[in-house]
């Protein structure tokens, strides 16, 4: 068994925003139409394991890691390409040996779904887009004493060439078993209608701390990560609230304990955003309708 994804993640550092430092995403959720074929796209595509499946849903992860949750929703129509939603999940694995081993899978089984790869100066990323076009990332970070923090706040990211067959020359391990909690949910990337809205929910309400702003894109994290959550309006400029439709559900983050939760719904509620708070996770939505469910660590 693997260490625990908290234990290579790496520690939060105390950041200014209000959102607490120990802030992690967790599951995220795909709306889906085809069980069967999307369930083996991230289990033998992209390696992970089928952790509980009943009905409609399956639950995939790694260890006991939950990473995603698919629903299947046959009636749903498919999402508009310009509409607010999902740009990207970004799975997050322990080292290159274990990204390695995925992105060989996915060039034995999936090679048609490859979109492109970038070297982000705190990660290296391979990305796809899987059977029904939702976005797909795959990386690891790296060790967060490489990376360069900007004198203003946030972390230096770039956007260098990053050659897959180089890196499964340096890194593949065909005999390495990928055992344990070796990827986590990294982080998600949203398309969202504008900026400044975007800014308004995710900094200044629910406390995130801006790592880049690139006007057009919008990246925010919790603890000092280069990001937790991404946001660009690279596709989805001037969208409004979402229609029902396939693709993301929602979207999950954790946070330490209950008492953050309650300074969440409080900040919320303050700023006259509706929230339905049950004891165990706090229910809200974003400007553009993306659901967000929040709980404290532990939480079932």
């Amino acid at each position: 068994m693997g260490v625990t994804a908290a234990a290579w993640r790496g520690a939060p550092a105390a950041t200014a925003g209000a959102a607490p430092d120990g802030t992690q995403m967790d599951t995220v959720e795909l709306l889906v139409r085809d069980l069967d074929a999307m369930t083996a796209y991230y289990q033998r595509a992209v390696t992970l394991d089928v952790l509980d499946q009943s009905g409609a849903t399956a639950v995939l992860g790694r260890g006991t890691q939950r990473i995603m949750t698919l629903r299947q929703e046959r009636e749903l129509p498919t999402a508009a390409p310009r509409s607010a939603g999902l740009y990207h999940t970004a799975i997050l694995f322990q080292d290159q040996r274990h990204l390695a081993a995925s992105l060989a899978s996915m060039a034995q089984h999936v090679p048609q779904t490859y979109t492109g790869s970038a070297d982000h100066l705190v990660s290296e990323a391979f990305y796809f887009t899987d059977p029904e076009g939702n976005g797909v990332e795959l990386y690891h970070d790296r060790p967060r004493d490489q990376w360069q923090l900007l004198p203003g706040g946030g972390v230096q990211m770039g956007s260098l060439p990053l050659d897959p067959n180089g890196f499964l020359r340096d890194w593949l391990d065909e005999d390495a078993a990928d055992v344990g909690d070796t990827a986590a949910i990294g982080h998600v990337h949203l398309q969202v209608g504008d900026i400044p809205t975007a800014r308004r929910f995710y900094v200044d309400v629910l406390g995130f701390d801006v790592t880049a702003d690139l006007g057009s894109a919008l990246f925010v994290s919790a603890g000092g990560y280069h990001h937790h959550i991404g946001m660009n309006t690279w596709q989805s400029a001037g969208a409004g609230p979402r229609a029902a439709a396939l693709g993301l559900g929602d979207v999950r983050i954790v946070v330490p304990t209950r008492d953050d939760v309650e300074s969440i719904a409080d900040r919320i509620r303050s700023h006259g955003i509706a929230g339905a708070d049950d004891g165990r996770a706090l229910r809200l939505a974003d400007p553009w309708g993306t659901s967000l469910v929040i709980s404290p660590e532990g939480a079932a």
